[in-house]
C-alpha cells in the first residue's frame, strides 16, 4: 500500500477514535455510494455527522481542511443523502471535516462541527 494510503487509513483511525472520546457513536466507515465515499458517519444524541477525515504529513502545501473540494462536498452531500433514505433516518444532518496532522514528531486534530452546508 502507498505510504499516502497507510496514512489515510492512520488518520481516519485517530478520527475515528478522537470522535469516540468525545461522545460520538460511530455508525459507518468508509460508506460508499457510487463515486462518493463518507470516511465516518457518526451520530451524537439526535444529529448525525457526515465526516471527511483529510490526513496530512505536513502543512507546508496548506492546512489538511483546505483540501476539501466543492467536488467532493458535491460527493459527500449525494452518499449521506442516500445513507439517511435507505436507512430511514430523520434525524438533523451536519457535515464535519477532522482535519489530521501527522508524522513521527506531530500527532494534531482538529475538529471543524458545520464545516459546510450542503443548501
Amino acid at each position: 500500500m502507498a505510504y499516502h494510503n497507510e496514512l489515510g487509513k492512520i488518520g481516519e483511525q485517530l478520527a475515528a477514535d478522537y470522535l469516540s472520546r468525545n461522545g460520538y457513536e460511530i455508525l459507518e466507515r468508509n460508506y460508499v455510494f457510487q463515486k462518493a465515499e463518507i470516511d465516518i458517519i457518526a451520530q451524537k444524541e439526535d444529529t448525525i455527522i457526515i465526516v471527511e477525515v483529510k490526513t496530512r504529513n505536513s502543512s507546508i502545501f496548506g492546512n489538511p481542511q483546505d483540501f476539501v473540494t466543492a467536488n467532493k462536498i458535491k460527493l459527500l452531500v449525494k452518499a449521506a443523502n442516500e445513507y439517511l433514505i435507505s436507512n430511514t433516518i430523520e434525524f438533523d444532518t451536519r457535515f464535519d471535516i477532522i482535519a489530521v496532522l501527522k508524522n513521527k514528531n506531530i500527532e494534531q486534530i482538529e475538529h471543524f462541527e458545520d464545516a459546510f452546508y450542503h443548501f
